[in-house]
């Protein structure tokens, strides 16, 4: 019994001194830091990436056809990271694209399950192309909703917004029922690439996906794209419809 009295005594003692590292009251320090070190390396301290292909899909877009990408990607550590995103449209028919840009940006996690990003984004179309400073913050928000919100500046000194939210419902191990809203705003006219100043789009949309496997899942659904205000004009100014819906199939892939 004295021994075990001893044993507990000498164990409180030398958590109480050594407070980070209690087995080093026990055992040579110097291993111990190899040990930590090799834990955390293989525990912790690596180097990790992702691609995530959010959506590559077929729109019907009321018999002008598109064909829309969003990805995003992530290289580093659980705090810093190197974070790339794009987007874009294609029109089929057309043979040409309508959008498309990119993105580079450095992350930092300022929470659990929030990212705070800042970096620059470039506008391969619409002509005449634009640069832009971007700052943002990504996340999980309550009740698994998740959140991208970015602001953009660019070279020409426009000031713009956009809000991306969606959730995910689980209907059964592999099928999920996925709605999506985006909107875009600017706090000026551009009309060199047809924005306007005030809430310029919004996208909505509805998507039922199966998960073959967590990393590849076929999907497909309903969209709703509509321009407002200034730009509402300046699409129709170009003869093109302000107002559509899409039937969508795609796929939504990870690595």
């Amino acid at each position: 019994m004295n021994r075990v009295v001893i044993s507990l005594l000498v164990t409180f003692i030398a958590s109480s001194v050594f407070a980070q590292n209690a087995a080093d009251a026990f055992y040579d320090p110097a291993e111990m830091a190899k040990a930590r070190a090799a834990l955390k390396s293989n525990h912790g301290g690596q180097l990790n990436s992702l691609i995530l292909g959010e959506r590559l899909e077929y729109q019907s877009n009321d018999g002008n056809p598109l064909s829309v990408w969003e990805a995003q990607g992530w290289v580093g550590g659980d705090i810093q990271k190197l974070w790339f995103k794009t987007e874009g449209e294609y029109e089929v028919d057309e043979g040409r694209f309508e959008e498309a840009e990119v993105q580079a940006l450095y992350s930092r996690a300022i929470s659990p399950f929030w990212d705070l990003q800042a970096g620059i984004r470039h506008d391969i179309k619409p002509d005449p192309s634009r640069n832009y400073a971007v700052i943002g913050a990504q996340g999980l928000a309550p009740y698994w909703f998740e959140f991208d919100g970015q602001l953009f500046m660019s070279d020409e000194g426009d000031l713009s917004a956009r809000l991306e939210a969606e959730y995910e419902f689980r209907l059964t191990q592999r099928l999920m029922l996925q709605p999506r809203l985006e909107l875009n705003g600017a706090f000026s006219d551009d009309e060199d690439i047809g924005v306007g100043s005030g809430l310029s789009t919004a996208a909505a949309g509805l998507r039922l996906r199966y998960e073959i496997t967590r990393e590849f899942a076929p999907y497909i659904g309903i969209s709703w794209n509509r321009t407002f205000g200034k730009t509402q004009d300046f699409v129709r100014a170009e003869g093109e419809d302000s107002d559509q819906v899409s039937w969508v199939a795609g796929v939504r892939f990870w690595f």
